[in-house]
């Protein structure tokens, strides 16, 4: 039998002394005998003597959650906040619990939201919201270090609404929306910025890429133009050379004037179509005085040669030479 919740904690009934008594787990029966505390009924089967024992308490030792009213609390900076909170504890000494305090729920309730007052004045609104974690591990000490002689230990508080003023809040949504636009500016003008970088890393590249393919083709074309000039004055030696092989052999100056008189005459054959500045020497009627003074020039430069060559050429050298200038003076005869 269950009398009515008189004297109890959190809405326990107090069972009547029969004798035989039945505790349930997680329940701590305070029992005084003659009006002294006599001893804490453990979950099970107990013994009692009637009309001297009394069960004065049940104390429940399950987790309990009280949720704390809403308060106001001012903030360091003056912004006055409405907050309200859930707390969690959990009585561990019985015994304490029953005669520590008269009302270990209100006094719980209380010393949380004094706590929480204090806490809030220590902080400002911007870090009232970030800091939610530490101020509530800061509530969930100071209540600890006061309910130690009351055999209670909070758990965890945790902090369900805050309300602000609603000129604070729009001051706050304002805030909110210029630090967006800050970032949004400072993140396009970054955004720029690298394009710009990238661009002109680009370039850059671009035109140490364009200068070393210039230097490239620089070096190519200068090497072909060295291999070209070597090869042309390699064939021009081989020509020089199979040229004076071929004036050492027989008849080869008669073979090199009649050359030298052709291109004498091919030379005036194009006077005054090239250009019309023309030189003409005092002689231009008579070819042939001017095919014998290109003879004679042929002659002058090829006298020193023929003076080293005389004791190894053959006697028959002048009869080609005369032989030669015979056919070049029957030649003056046609072309005139």
């Amino acid at each position: 039998a269950r009398l009515a919740p008189a004297s109890c904690r959190w809405n326990s009934g107090l069972p009547m002394n029969i004798g035989v008594l039945f505790v349930p787990q997680q329940e701590a029966w305070v029992v005084e005998r003659m009006g002294k505390f006599h001893r804490i009924l453990e979950p099970g089967l107990n013994f009692l003597i009637p009309l001297l024992d009394r069960i004065r308490y049940v104390q429940s030792l399950k987790e309990i959650v009280i949720n704390v009213p809403e308060q106001s609390a001012v903030t360091l900076d003056n912004v006055t906040l409405q907050i309200d909170g859930v707390l969690y504890l959990r009585v561990m000494d019985p015994y304490k619990a029953s005669y520590g305090v008269e009302d270990p729920e209100y006094a719980v309730t209380q010393l949380a939201q004094t706590t929480m007052r204090s806490e809030l004045g220590k902080l400002s609104l911007d870090r009232v919201f970030r800091e939610r974690e530490s101020l509530n591990a800061s509530i969930v000490d100071a209540i600890n270090q006061a309910s130690d002689c009351w055999g209670i230990r909070c758990l965890r508080y945790e902090i369900k609404d805050i309300h602000v003023p609603p000129r604070v809040k729009e001051s706050m949504q304002m805030q909110v929306e210029a630090e967006r636009r800050k970032r949004a500016t400072v993140l396009e003008s970054e955004g720029t910025r690298e394009s710009a970088i990238n661009v002109a890393e680009g370039q850059k590249q671009a035109q140490i890429l364009a200068s070393e393919a210039e230097k490239a083709e620089q070096i190519n074309k200068a090497a072909g133009e060295a291999n070209a000039m070597l090869v042309k004055a390699r064939a021009k030696a081989e020509a020089i050379q199979l040229l004076a092989a071929a004036l050492a052999q027989q008849h080869g100056n008669a073979a090199a004037s009649l050359s030298v008189a052709e291109q004498y005459v091919n030379a005036f054959s194009k006077i005054a179509k090239d250009s019309n500045t023309v030189l003409l020497p005092a002689n231009t009627g008579d070819v042939t005085n001017m095919v014998a003074q290109a003879l004679g020039i042929y002659t002058t430069l090829t006298k020193p040669q023929a003076v080293k060559t005389q004791d190894a050429m053959p006697p028959a050298h002048e009869d080609s030479h005369s032989s030669a200038t015979e056919v070049l003076k029957a030649e003056q005869g046609s072309s005139s």
